[in-house]
């Protein structure tokens, strides 16, 4: 936008510009959900779904797509599909798909329970806080919407999400901040990973990944990407080899920056676009980079995570698993940032061919 703002004089109502918009879905999968339309006003645009713990679903830069979103498109929040493999019969994809509270990875059980896929967040409906929208004719250029989710029971554990998401008119770049709260009376088990989903036309053969960091293939006997042999960080065609459940991912110890920030992300040349995603290692200590190149369900997914998806049960063995006490917080950064002009993209890759 122009930094002498005399188009303000040409604006009669923000919408003009952008602005969050709620709005309930009336059909499919999602019918009755409450949904945020956020508009930046700089070209990017994406869909909260508020009904599924504010995670983000589509998102769009100008005329390309930027997210996966998995053939069931947007489905209403099922509270109770938290058994085996259930979470996979709601899995939006989407932008961010948030995981946890308790438990990120497979099914698992042992004497403190049984948890499902990726526990149960990303299916709990968010108690709007605040919606606060911009308003440039008095220079507040910022807007965010915010909203509580809990998860757990009575006579059990009690865990609270406060989630903010920040953007700011002209800027291309989605803020979010989660605090996670134990409520309850009694310590908390506490994992938290966000699933980033990243589609077609962004993600294409060709598309460049970019993150830095000690790796090791989540099943090291059988990878066929992620091997020293293979060019992982660039994009394939659709694989045969990925049809049904064909999939693989590496587990990251992620290098920093000098303050100890995790940058990541990826670059589609021919679109001249570019998506980068930073966090705190401090925060969250761990990545996970998800590819799986099926015809027809092509995506990839990068995840940071306080564990990589490992399971309650193998991140309490390793001593890795986080226990909030009562009254105890943790608090959780994660940008994601779209670029398209030429030199903050070649910035973005000279950052990792530093290392």
């Amino acid at each position: 936008m122009d930094s002498d703002n005399k188009w303000l004089d040409k604006v009669s109502h923000r919408s003009q510009i952008g602005e969050i918009e709620t709005a309930r879905l009336d059909n499919g999968h999602g019918s009755g959900t409450r949904i945020a339309w956020v508009n930046t006003g700089s070209g990017l645009r994406f869909k909260v779904a508020i009904d599924r713990a504010m995670d983000i679903t589509e998102a769009s830069f100008n005329a390309h797509n930027l997210s996966w979103i998995s053939a069931l498109g947007m489905v209403s929040p099922q509270p109770l599909a938290d058994k085996g493999t259930d979470w996979l019969r709601t899995f939006t994809g989407g932008l961010v798909t948030t995981c946890g509270l308790t438990h990120v990875g497979g099914p698992d059980r042992d004497h403190s329970g049984e948890r499902g896929l990726h526990d149960r967040i990303s299916n709990i409906p968010a108690e709007i806080i605040q919606i606060k929208q911009p308003d440039p004719h008095r220079g507040q250029w910022d807007m965010e919407i915010s909203g509580r989710i809990f998860q757990g029971q009575p006579l059990g554990y009690q865990l609270e999400l406060i989630r903010t998401i920040r953007c700011r008119l002209g800027e291309s770049t989605i803020r979010i901040n989660d605090q996670v709260r134990n409520i309850g009376n009694t310590p908390a088990p506490h994992m938290l990973l966000y699933h980033l989903n990243f589609g077609w036309p962004f993600i294409d053969s060709g598309t460049h990944l970019f993150w830095n960091g000690d790796w090791t293939s989540r099943e090291p006997d059988i990878a066929q990407l992620f091997t020293d042999q293979h060019d992982f960080r660039t994009c394939p065609e659709p694989m045969e080899s990925h049809r049904g459940a064909g999939e693989e991912a590496a587990f990251i110890n992620p290098q920093t920056d000098e303050n100890g920030i995790v940058h990541c992300g990826a670059h589609n040349e021919k679109l001249a676009l570019a998506v980068h995603v930073s966090f705190p290692k401090k925060q969250l200590p761990w990545l996970t980079n998800w590819q799986h190149w099926g015809p027809g369900e092509y995506v990839m997914g990068l995840e940071p995570g306080t564990n990589p998806p490992i399971g309650q049960i193998k991140a309490r063995a390793n001593n890795q698993l986080i226990e909030l006490k009562p009254h105890e917080s943790r608090s959780y950064d994660l940008s994601i940032a779209v670029i398209t002009e030429s030199s903050a993209i070649e910035h973005f890759i000279r950052r990792f061919n530093k290392n």
